[in-house]
This record gives C-alpha cells, sequence and structure tokens, in this order.
C-alpha cells in the first residue's frame, strides 16, 4: 500500500537570488551540496538542467545497496521556480516517487544581500518510513545549499557572438591563453589539454611580474553548453574553487539569437577564502576576464 505525503521546507541564503539559483541549479554546484551526511557518496551520471532534462544519480553507503535516483526537470524559470519529478529505487525496484516544487525570492535586507528558498514535496511511497528519509534529506540538503551558496561567486556576460564561436575560443588549447585573466595579466602555459579529464598547468603573470601559479582540472564538458573544473594553487596544490562555465544563447527581440550569455560560477573551498577573493577584487578582475573574451571574439 503506497503512503502520500506532502512535505515543505524554507530556508533564508545570505547571498543573492541569482546566486542562490545558479546553485541549486549548476550540476558543479548540486554536486557539492546534493549528499546529506559525510557517510554518503553521490556519483552523478547525467546532468542536464534544461526543461525536459534529465538528472540521474546514485547514492552510495558502505554495505548498502546503491540507491539510485532519477529526475526530470519540467519547468525552469530562471530565479522564480523550479519543478521537478524524481523516482527513487534500489536494486531494481521503485522505493518512490515525488514531485518537487521550489520557489525562490529576494529578502529584504538592508545590511546584505539575502534571498530564500520554498520547497514543496509530493510523495508517493512504497513505505511510510521514506517520509522520514525525505524530511532528513532535504533539510540537510538545504543547510548545505546554504554553505554552498554563502561561498559561491556568479559572474555573468553578454557576448554579442554566436555560442560556437564562444565555446571555440574558450576550448582552442592555442586561444584560451590569449585572452585569459584580468587586464594586464598573461599567460605562460605549461602543458594544456581541454577535455574531460584534462588540465591546465600555468602561470598568471601580473602587470608588476608577480607570478601566479594556477592548475585547472577539467570534467563534465558538454560541448557549446557547459564544462566544469576545479582551479588549485598551483600544479597538484590545494583546491581553492569548484568552478563551471555555462553558455546559452541570447535571444532578441523576435526570438532568434544574436549572441552567448556566459555565466561563470565558482565555490570557494572555505567562506573564508571567498571573502578574502572578494576583498581584493575578484569579482571585478572576473568581469574583466569575460570582457577579454568579448573582444578576443570581435564583440566588443
Amino acid at each position: 500500500m503506497s503512503h502520500f505525503a506532502t512535505l515543505r521546507f524554507a530556508r533564508s541564503v545570505a547571498a543573492p537570488l541569482a546566486t542562490l539559483w545558479q546553485a541549486w541549479t549548476a550540476p558543479a554546484a548540486r554536486a557539492l551540496w546534493s549528499a546529506p551526511t559525510p557517510e554518503v557518496e553521490v556519483e552523478f551520471l547525467e546532468a542536464n538542467p534544461l526543461p525536459g532534462g534529465r538528472e540521474v544519480s546514485l547514492c552510495r553507503v558502505a554495505g548498502q545497496p546503491d540507491i539510485r535516483c532519477e529526475a526530470t526537470w519540467l519547468e525552469l524559470e530562471p530565479l522564480a521556480r523550479s519543478v521537478a519529478c524524481e523516482t527513487v529505487s534500489a536494486e531494481g525496484e521503485t522505493r518512490s516517487s515525488a514531485l518537487i516544487t521550489a520557489e525562490f525570492s529576494s529578502v529584504a535586507n538592508g545590511l546584505q544581500d539575502e534571498s530564500r528558498i520554498s520547497l514543496t514535496v509530493q510523495l508517493s511511497a512504497r513505505q511510510a518510513q521514506m517520509e522520514s528519509g525525505y524530511r532528513m534529506g532535504f533539510e540537510a540538503g538545504l543547510r548545505q545549499l546554504e554553505d554552498v551558496a554563502r561561498r559561491c561567486m556568479v559572474l555573468r556576460r553578454e557576448i554579442a557572438a554566436p555560442r560556437a564561436q564562444v565555446w571555440q575560443a574558450w576550448m582552442n588549447p592555442e586561444t584560451l591563453p590569449q585572452w585569459w585573466g584580468p587586464e594586464g595579466f598573461s599567460c605562460r602555459t605549461q602543458r594544456i589539454a581541454l577535455h574531460a579529464g584534462g588540465e591546465w598547468v600555468f602561470d598568471m603573470i601580473a602587470p608588476d611580474g608577480t607570478v601566479f601559479p594556477n592548475h585547472h582540472r577539467y570534467h563534465d564538458m558538454q560541448p557549446q553548453s557547459r564544462f566544469a573544473y576545479s582551479l588549485h594553487w598551483g600544479e597538484n596544490g590545494p583546491k581553492h574553487a569548484d568552478a563551471w562555465a555555462s553558455f546559452e544563447d541570447s535571444p532578441g527581440p523576435d526570438g532568434k539569437a544574436t549572441g552567448t550569455l556566459v555565466t561563470l560560477g565558482m565555490v570557494f573551498s572555505t567562506e573564508a577564502e571567498f571573502q578574502n577573493a572578494r576583498s581584493f577584487g575578484a569579482e571585478a578582475l572576473g568581469l574583466q576576464t569575460l570582457g577579454k573574451l568579448a573582444r578576443f571574439v570581435g564583440a566588443a
């Protein structure tokens, strides 16, 4: 006999609405907060955050069967609302299905940017105890979502060039070093391979000659759509951020694509690193980098 329940959750987050939305929808960010406890390992097999797109993941706990979650995004209204349906199974047997509606809003707060997520989960489960599991999982997930959003930086730039051209400028090992970095910086490459499992080991050289060793490790490449990578302090050094870039058509008044909307997101390893990055102007420097990309493709 099936068990039915409607569960509701809400959380205010000390981050801008656009940042919270990216933390909720971007696959690279979702991978950071999806596991409800440290004992749970979540592996994403498929992720496509578009209406009709699927997300498939496996939850693993030592000594227990893998839990498979298959979800489909039904609605994605940026900065406002998402709707998804999911099915959870183990050992080939369906355990539950749910319709998950998330609503987003800004919160009036004169001291800092703040936003809010409200969740409604309409659950149908084979066993009544699944309800308590959903409650625990979503409460933990929202706590971790808040933590991720608080150390997340999101930069966006519309570039008046086709998506294929913008993607190629970023994914070409000959051209990426030509424009990467803020104004006045240059890149000196040791090795570069721009594909899933590839890496870019390079020095960024400031206008005053200061050298900043960098190591980017790439994964989740979806051509002309998105990629994810981790940023390290020098070759094989400590990781200081998980990052992603996404590319969307930017439509004109007639609905036809007139350019590309580039979103660059970074979740710093700690909130202290995030605050330090903000203090030295990382947001402005990152926007300068996207501005150099626009000039490189002849769109600025």
